[in-house]
């Protein structure tokens, strides 16, 4: 069995991938509890306690002016510290200063002004777009989309671990069939350039790598829109695959 790492921030690395968490998570968690730690000159978790936190939290709200979202991602990293890494009671009542959500109109834009938007977008950044408004994904649900996920047969697109990490099928618009299937051939001549150089593997989830050897090189499991670089998976050091600038 693995024995888990002793500096705090890789044991909350360690519990945060034991609970399944996406890396965005990871990164997020992570990045608030050194910032909570820097903000104390650097007294460990463990020797801090409710107030503390408070003065955190308040000092996010009052003088960083960040907004309510930011403030709970804050408390939920913290929240997961004291829990999960230092497996110690996370003090009640935290009675921080809240930041406010401001009450606004939303802004909604025409049919007319849409089409016009979209046609001043080029490129597989037009596909991205038309995807984002003809099938309602969320910006990262789009950007994690796998050619499996593409069925062009049943004019569909299976949207894997959303929101909620729930699995959800939605349409596939008629109009961007065709410029999705071109975009997909230039895909896998990437891909297939990328194996040539030793490169093209891509991050399988739920170690589905090690139950299905050489599947994060297959075509099928690769991103339909890869970085525009080669790209280094964080937590086993893999490098991906990429696409040029431009196309």
């Amino acid at each position: 069995m693995e024995k888990p790492p002793t500096k705090l921030l890789d044991r909350a690395r360690y519990r945060i991938r034991l609970k399944g968490y996406s890396i965005r998570t990871e990164q997020s968690y992570v990045s608030w509890i050194r910032r909570f730690i820097l903000f104390h000159n650097k007294r460990h978790p463990q020797d801090m306690g409710k107030d503390e936190i408070e003065a955190y939290l308040t000092h996010l709200a009052v003088n960083r002016h960040v907004s309510p979202s930011t403030q709970n991602q804050a408390f939920n990293s913290l929240l997961f510290l004291y829990r999960n890494v230092l497996e110690i009671k996370f003090p009640e009542n935290i009675n921080a200063y809240r930041s406010k959500r401001p009450v606004r109109l939303p802004t909604v834009l025409t049919k007319a002004e849409t089409i016009k938007i979209i046609s001043m977008i080029t490129g597989f950044h037009q596909i991205m777009v038309k995807i984002l408004y003809g099938s309602g994904l969320r910006v990262i649900a789009c950007l994690r989309l796998r050619v499996k996920d593409l069925g062009f047969d049943m004019n569909e697109i299976m949207v894997r671990d959303g929101k909620g990490k729930k699995d959800r099928v939605t349409i596939l618009p008629d109009d961007i069939k065709d410029p999705l299937q071109k975009h997909l051939t230039f895909v896998k001549q990437l891909h297939e350039n990328d194996l040539s150089k030793g490169l093209g593997r891509v991050y399988l989830p739920y170690a589905l790598s090690k139950k299905y050897k050489n599947a994060d090189t297959e075509f099928i499991w690769q991103y339909v829109f890869p970085a525009k670089t080669i790209s280094t998976d964080p937590r086993i050091g893999i490098s991906h695959s990429k696409i040029k600038s431009g196309k």
